[in-house]
């Protein structure tokens, strides 16, 4: 038996942001305020994410600007992880770059291959302010980045170049929330190495 609730089992299924929505393509702020607001925010963006049969979700992605990001995702060797992070910090990113085929439920139904490193390591604390340390290999270190980016403002189809960024903006074209391709297209590419 279970001595806590599942995550997400009380939480509210929020409207997703999609891409070219302002608060996707700004940095969050720092969270402040650790009461009970921010309690269910995480339990909402659980619920969100498991509704929307994701892996991972930061809280831009349910229009709300702030650090925080939940996930529960597989490594490479099947190993679930389960938590959330407040205020947090990619505070290393190693190991070999691997592109490999990366989705976004902002930008649903796509994916591209996208270049990143294989281990990665997050900061920040938990809704109770104690502090957490997250390290990820493999497919959950691509997760840890990819949420790591969208609290700083930024979507895979950021760090997608050449041909593949062609082609990617010419399936967001075609989808009905694609209006968003324009923002892409402004940005430019920031590469296998740009900022998260």
């Amino acid at each position: 038996m279970r001595n806590r609730p599942i995550p997400g089992s009380s939480g509210l299924v929020r409207a997703m942001t999609l891409l070219g929505d302002p608060v996707l393509h700004r940095p969050c702020a720092p969270v402040t305020d650790f009461g009970p607001e921010l309690a269910r925010l995480v339990e909402d963006m659980f619920a969100t994410m498991y509704a929307a049969n994701g892996v991972g979700l930061a809280a831009n992605q349910v229009g709300v600007g702030l650090r925080v990001f939940v996930y529960d995702c597989p490594d490479d060797e099947e190993n679930r992880h389960l938590g959330h992070v407040v205020n947090p910090r990619l505070v290393e990113a190693d190991g070999e770059v691997v592109r490999g085929p990366e989705g976004c439920l902002s930008l649903p139904g796509l994916e591209a291959p996208t270049p990143r490193h294989d281990r990665a390591v997050v900061e920040g604390v938990r809704v109770d302010g104690t502090p957490v340390r997250i390290e990820g290999t493999g497919f959950f270190a691509r997760c840890l980045q990819h949420e790591a980016d969208h609290l700083e403002g930024g979507v895979y189809a950021d760090r997608v170049t050449g041909w593949r960024k062609s082609r990617l903006l010419r399936s967001i074209r075609k989808e009905p929330w694609g209006s968003g391709a324009g923002v892409l297209e402004s940005r430019g590419s920031r590469g296998a190495e740009g900022s998260s």
